[in-house]
């Protein structure tokens, strides 16, 4: 981050600063402290980091940030909430910054979304992204206090669990863009409904000053709705109303798909370095950001061939002309049918989806897991192989629609199965929520096949 002082930030979040100085870092881990940090004193649930104030101090610390008298040292500045306090801090810092934020949230696809707008907007500007997963309120401050002076856009992701998360993290990055993926079931077990869901991803509008451009998938049924005249709705599709972006003429294969972009008269051809639909529905978001930037529709459109997957998200790896599907990071209602799609799409043999439970899906979770079931049998996956207690009814499901299924409670029973059915021109699909751990099972089957997957 660029040089600000103590009483930058006492302005910045309302406090008193009985010192000056420079503060060159900001930090919420009493672990990594030097004489020109700030160190904000977070409380959570399990934890109250003003129980380490003293230890930070006694680094040397330049000044630490609290809610609990702690004492009386000049470093202290004192606020009535120190969560709430780290976002003012980062949305003073920000504002230091007249260059373009683009700001993104959505159920699913939030990550690969912020790569693809990334490697559209790197084009043309240095460019700041939030780095893996960091996109809740204490993870959006610290993507905006890596900022520097060289820096010309930043690329934002968003995410949450409960309402009103959004909206004080879009307050604090003020986005100059706005893109939503897509509103699927992803929360809904404390958002109550897609409903629920819609109005949630719309405080990303909160932060956004009035006539600001909000990027939509125009095909999604609850973002469809939309009907805003206070700032510029531009939306993107395939077959949706009243669209700025379609696609036409796609077609996939096991290294990526290929479309024709038509952007208000204008044409270019894109290549997206990810299979399935749902990855041309993020190449045209991303595609509307460049727009927006004042790119042309082929500038935008050699962005996307640049764009890298994050993690362990749909990486495709392929064996012995096995092809493998990675897609282990996360998982929801939404994204798992986009996965099976990817799977139908690139097999020419045999088609394996083994899946792991979808988590934090409350009382939605049997309806959802059935969901998944009957989508595998109708993409005709040859066999559905569950892990864990909600993926049986994944499982249930596939066999009631004449889809070969079986349940395990061993991941290297599993990865053994695999080893001895899977053949030459077959495809296998790993995919389940983070808390599942399904990439276990493929690093198993890959020693088995004598592949290094380090």
């Amino acid at each position: 981050m660029k040089s600000i002082t103590v009483k930058q930030v006492a302005a910045f979040c309302g406090a008193t600063a009985n010192i000056d100085g420079e503060i060159l870092k900001i930090s919420t881990d009493s672990r990594d402290i030097d004489s020109n940090t700030l160190f904000v004193a977070l409380v959570g649930e399990r934890f109250d980091a003003h129980d380490f104030v003293a230890d930070v101090l006694s680094k040397g610390a330049k000044a630490v940030v609290c809610s609990k008298n702690v004492g009386n040292d000049p470093r202290i500045l004192y606020v009535e909430d120190t969560g709430k306090a780290l976002l003012d801090i980062a949305h003073g810092y920000r504002k230091l910054f007249d260059v373009p934020f683009i700001g993104l949230t959505g159920s699913v696809g939030k990550t690969t979304s912020k790569g693809m707008i990334y490697a559209v907007v790197k084009k043309k500007f240095d460019t700041l992204r939030t780095a893996g997963n960091l996109n809740n309120e204490i993870g959006v401050p610290k993507t905006l206090f890596c900022l520097e002076e060289h820096h010309e856009a930043a690329v934002i992701e968003m995410g949450m669990n409960h309402f009103e998360e959004i909206s004080r993290i879009s307050k604090a990055v003020e986005p100059s863009i706005a893109c939503i993926t897509n509103v699927g079931t992803a929360h809904i077990e404390n958002l109550g409904s897609r409903e629920g869901i819609l109005k949630a991803k719309c405080e990303i509008l909160d932060g956004m000053a009035k006539g600001s451009t909000l990027i939509i998938n125009g095909d999604n049924d609850m973002l469809a709705t939309i009907d805003r005249d206070d700032y510029k709705i531009v939306r993107f599709g395939i077959d949706g109303d009243g669209l700025d972006m379609t696609a036409e003429g796609i077609s996939a294969d096991a290294a990526g798909s290929t479309f024709t972009a038509v952007y208000k008269g204008e044409r270019a051809e894109v290549y997206v370095p990810s299979v399935g639909i749902h990855n041309v529905y993020n190449a045209m978001c991303a595609m509307c950001v460049g727009m927006e930037l004042g790119y042309t529709l082929e500038e935008a459109a050699s962005g996307i061939r640049d764009f890298e997957p994050e993690g362990m998200r749909q990486k495709i790896t392929e064996i012995n002309n096995i092809t493998f599907i990675e897609d282990c990071y996360n998982a929801n209602l939404d994204s798992m049918k986009a996965s099976l799609d990817a799977l139908a799409t690139i097999c020419k043999g045999k088609s394996y989806a083994v899946l792991g439970d979808m988590l934090e899906l409350g009382d939605f979770a049997e309806n959802a897991h059935r969901q998944v079931g009957e989508k595998a049998a109708s993409t005709g996956c040859e066999y559905v192989i569950t892990y864990g207690e909600l993926s049986r009814f994944i499982a249930d499901e596939a066999k009631k629609n004449g889809c070969k299924a079986l349940c395990f409670d061993d991941k290297e029973k599993i990865a053994d199965f695999l080893y001895e059915n899977v053949k030459e021109g077959d495809a296998v699909l790993f995919k389940g929520s983070r808390g599942m751990r399904m990439e276990e099972i493929f690093i198993s089957l890959y020693k088995k096949l004598g592949f290094d997957n380090d």
